[in-house]
């Protein structure tokens, strides 16, 4: 059996650095906000070449603490693409706001910056971008649109980690940049974390502060604060990932060729457009008989998933917030689309077998 994701295979290569890793933050005593956050923090932002992060505890509370360090008049208007993982959505919604949906180019799955400003009212405040399997965002036509319009621009780069466009790191385009380092994406840690990125001095204080219960000096609270904490032993983990992220970068995107160059043009693969380097975090195609190929694979040994099944208005957790929308692309998109293996632990052999079944479908 092909597997869809091992993370004990993704992980099997590190054992001996996290061990150590884990040896040292269990030696040192010092488990919560020390120097094992502090390092990953400082790394992290040197390789995307971002003045600041901070340490949260997972990807859907760095979107939430970067909408709430914008201080945004409650019930904004908050642009958000129609497809994406929910987390998106609910992170707008816990904030107070409202999300407004922007459906997504047809060939990059990621929202479609040429009708932004339809959508833009008196009452836009902000838009989340997310860069969707690995691929960036048009974020130079993204970002000329806020600044026209004066509204903020969060990055949700849970699936981007080393994504570029131009050169540019995603993340570090807009106001914050929100990560997830989920253990099934390419820089994983081994249970829930994330961060926030900024260039801006200012946000990055409010970051901090709102992470640690409102609070710099301990028993002092500034703020009505959370308890969203990147903790050590996760940020030792990292630490260890963060040293092979250019070799498990570099593993996807060999992948992801091989699928280009041998999948056969019946399936709609990833578009590839110059300018833009991406990490395939997903590889997805998409076929009009997604349901029958999937489990056409299944029965010949190879596991796949769907990202995502369902859109996320038509969630039900949705229900009368997003009821008034008719999203056509978003429907086709998650009605076709299928990932295939793609994993830092799927090998080359198990992607030729995987070309070679799919092509017979």
């Amino acid at each position: 059996m092909i597997e869809y994701e091992s993370l004990k295979a993704s992980n099997a290569d590190y054992f001996d650095e996290m061990r150590y890793a884990f040896e040292e933050v269990l030696q040192s005593g010092w488990y919560i906000l020390g120097k094992q956050v502090s390092e990953f923090e400082k790394e992290f932002a040197s390789i995307l070449g971002a003045n600041y992060c901070s340490g949260v505890a997972n990807g859907l509370d760095a979107i939430i603490l970067a909408l709430k360090a914008l201080d945004l008049p409650k019930g904004s208007e908050i642009l958000v693409p129609s497809n994406t993982y929910i987390a998106t959505i609910l992170a707008v919604l816990h904030c107070g706001h409202v999300p407004v949906p922007i459906e997504p180019r047809l060939e990059t799955y990621n929202i479609n910056p040429d009708i932004l400003e339809e959508k833009i009212t008196a009452n836009t405040k902000a838009i989340v971008v997310v860069h969707l399997y690995g691929k960036a965002c048009e974020m130079a036509k993204i970002i000329s649109t806020a600044n026209k319009y004066s509204i903020k621009v969060v990055e949700d780069c849970a699936q981007s980690h080393g994504a570029t466009e131009f050169g540019k790191q995603t993340g570090t385009f807009g106001n914050l940049g929100a990560f997830s380092f989920y253990p099934t994406k390419n820089i994983g840690a081994l249970g829930d974390a994330g961060c926030v990125t900024t260039n801006d001095e200012i946000l990055n204080k409010k970051i901090r502060l709102l992470r640690n219960y409102g609070s710099t000096v301990k028993y002092h609270n500034e703020v009505i604060g959370y308890n969203s904490r990147l903790d050590e032993m996760q940020a030792a983990f990292l630490r260890v990932k963060l040293r092979h992220l250019d070799a498990l970068t570099t593993q996807k995107r060999q992948l992801a060729l091989m699928y280009h160059e041998g999948l056969k043009n019946d399936f709609i693969k990833p578009i590839v457009t110059d300018g833009y380097f991406d990490v395939f975090h997903i590889y997805n195609v998409r076929h009009e008989r997604r349901d029958q190929l999937k489990e056409y694979l299944l029965q010949k040994g190879i596991k796949t998933e769907i990202h995502y099944p369902i859109a996320p208005y038509k969630q039900k957790a949705m229900e009368g917030v997003w009821d008034k929308y008719h999203l056509p692309i978003t429907d086709e998109i998650h009605a076709t689309t299928l990932s295939l293996p793609i994993s830092n632990g799927t090998t080359k052999e198990e992607v030729l077998k995987v070309i070679d079944v799919i092509n017979k479908f």
